[in-house]
């Protein structure tokens, strides 16, 4: 008996396979191409649409242009400064919930980075062996 005879009728167990996985590879091109259409770009178009047929609702984007802004050089901003400077002696107010005993005439030993919209010094007092820091608010021309 020859080996044509005893197979059986119909497609081979690999030529089905194939045909199965051309299939499924077929039904995600089409899946990702209708994702793709339903996430167009703004302002963009289907084939579909431009050929006449109705499509979903376009969004035009308008665009405007901006106000011009006239550049400022580093040297024309103003930049505050410390009110007061080194070695000149100021008259210290202790917040409330500090030593009463620290309330007086400082004189100022460093200038310090602002912390917000206030400077801060570095104080020292004749009566004291350390330094204090202090804001621009808490200090008064003595």
């Amino acid at each position: 008996m020859s080996r044509h005879s005893t197979k059986p009728a119909g497609r081979s167990g690999k030529t089905a396979t194939r045909t199965a996985k051309k299939s499924e590879k077929a039904s995600r091109v089409a899946a990702k191409k209708a994702s793709k259409s339903a996430r167009l770009p703004v302002g963009k178009t289907t084939r579909a649409a431009r050929a006449g047929a109705p499509a979903a609702k376009t969004v035009k984007m308008i665009r405007t242009s901006s106000p011009p802004v006239q550049p400022v050089a580093a040297h024309e901003i103003p930049a505050r400064l410390h009110k007061y400077q080194v070695g000149e002696t100021v008259y210290y107010t202790s917040p409330t919930f500090g030593r009463a005993a620290a309330t007086g005439s400082y004189i100022v030993v460093k200038l310090l980075p602002s912390e917000g919209d206030d400077y801060q010094y570095r104080i020292k007092s004749s009566g004291e062996a350390f330094e204090r820091v202090a804001k621009e608010s808490q200090l008064d021309r003595a």
